[in-house]
């Protein structure tokens, strides 16, 4: 089976209008017969706002922006994955949580944690052709590097994401940092995941290109599956937004920081191929590790 994915490398808008871009890309996407629209991190509220104005923007995740991502998503028959600032517990920014998680948060394991349980979090919504939200994932590795420091004003995660079915393959996901854990895409293969997206904001720097091409097509080649990175193209990111096949080979590449709509075609006869040839996961031996 073969399904087109499109990857909506952007930056954040100057007006702030959020909705508008992705409806631009979304009509966009429907043009080029796109089936899974993929954004990058940080859509709703880029990082680079202000920590109080990050924390006063979050909202729940059945709140205005993430009802009209659905409507969009409904509008265009595509199936999206968005990412947003999600509120704690459905109380606001910075105050103490009300109690406990919804019954779909609880089933997905997301609990909070006990330090930073205040604060909102990194999540990536997937959403069908209906506008119907099925499946979410909190970034659950927060960056403290550098002069960054996600832990002061995200929560982290407390569940990887269970890999979905959808009518085009079975579906996994992360967010940006991530990467870096193959435990994470491991998982996530072991689960049965044909295609994982990872959305991301992937700050620029020294060999920072390398390393993300390098990081993907290892957990792609490692995985033996698709590994699909979408990165922010603003001035502080990379860009160069990539898909990678199971064989490890590259099959749609942005060429830098431009805006722009990347699509590839997603084979999953590759899949199946690249785990007959060599059974990785067959010949895996948890015990020893």
């Amino acid at each position: 089976m073969t399904f087109r994915l499109g990857l909506a490398q952007c930056t954040h808008p100057a007006d702030g209008d959020v909705v508008a871009l992705v409806e631009r890309c979304a009509r966009d996407a429907q043009a080029a017969g796109v089936d899974l629209l993929a954004f990058p991190e940080c859509l709703m509220t880029p990082f680079e706002k202000t920590r109080e104005d990050f924390l006063a923007s979050a909202e729940p995740l059945d709140g205005a922006f993430a009802r009209k991502m659905s409507r969009i998503a409904a509008a265009h028959g595509l199936w999206m994955i968005y990412t947003m600032n999600e509120r704690a517990d459905g109380v606001d920014a910075g105050e103490a949580p009300a109690g406990g998680e919804t019954a779909e948060a609880a089933a997905h394991g997301n609990a909070p944690e006990a330090a930073g349980a205040h604060l909102p979090y990194n999540t990536a919504v997937v959403v069908d052709s209906a506008g119907a939200r099925r499946g979410f994932y909190r970034k659950t590795h927060l960056f403290d590097a550098g002069d960054c420091r996600e832990s002061e004003r995200m929560a982290a995660g407390g569940r990887l994401f269970d890999p979905i079915d959808t009518p085009f393959c079975k579906l996994g996901l992360a967010i940006c940092y991530d990467l870096r854990f193959p435990e994470v895409m491991r998982a996530a293969a072991c689960a049965g995941c044909e295609l994982f997206v990872l959305p991301a904001a992937w700050v620029d720097g020294p060999r920072k290109a390398d390393q993300w091409a390098a990081l993907l097509t290892a957990r792609a080649v490692e995985n033996e599956m698709y590994v699909a990175g979408l990165s922010r193209a603003d001035e502080r990111c990379i860009g160069c937004s990539r898909v990678v096949d199971p064989f490890g080979t590259t099959v749609a590449e942005a060429p830098g920081k431009a805006p722009l709509l990347l699509t590839a075609d997603i084979d999953l006869t590759r899949v199946r191929a690249a785990r007959e040839a060599v059974p990785v996961l067959e010949h895996r031996r948890p015990s020893l590790y």
